[in-house]
């Protein structure tokens, strides 16, 4: 069985904090790693950006390793939604309890993630129990626990692909 890489960030903005307080998540962003590559949703639509660039953006992050039969498959789709916008809308869902998170016009991070496994016909959610999806609801799913990383700087980061899950509090 193959595995897909995912990185949880949080950063030190009005934007994340309010992730973070509404869901109870100690992040607000999720996406996927691929190679030196990372591929999510942010403000301007679904992008792939350098591993190295989002790290040094971030205060904080979790590397994540998921069992998955067909992980290709998974980036595959994920790439399909390149170019996609933003979903604010979905967004704001969350507040009102109004959006489901299946409509694939427009994503936000974790709505993404999940819709990648859910398209390759590996969910990662009961669909019929779902109507939002958010940094939380991943990060609550049981893998193989992360170790943590006492002293992790940006340095290492790169390194830690190809070792255990780890953690990384950036400039504490």
């Amino acid at each position: 069985m193959g595995e897909v890489v995912l990185l949880f960030t949080r950063t030190r903005t009005l934007h994340s904090l309010a992730v973070r307080l509404f869901t109870g998540s100690p992040w607000s962003h999720v996406e996927f790693i691929d190679g030196r590559n990372v591929i999510g949703a942010l403000p301007g639509g679904v992008a792939v950006d350098l591993l190295r660039n989002r790290l040094a953006e971030v205060s904080a992050y979790q590397i994540v390793r998921v069992p998955c039969a067909e992980p290709r498959r998974v980036l595959t789709a994920c790439y399909s939604q390149l170019g996609k916008p933003y979903d604010f809308l979905g967004i704001l869902g969350l507040v009102t309890r109004r959006r489901r998170w299946q409509k694939a016009s427009s994503w936000f991070c974790s709505e993404l993630v999940s819709w990648c496994f859910a398209a390759v016909g590996q969910p990662l959610f009961r669909e019929d129990q779902v109507w939002r999806v958010t940094p939380q609801h991943l990060w609550m799913l049981q893998f193989p626990e992360p170790a943590r990383e006492s002293a992790a700087t940006r340095s290492l980061a790169l390194a830690l692909l190809s070792t255990d899950n780890r953690t990384s509090e950036l400039n504490p």
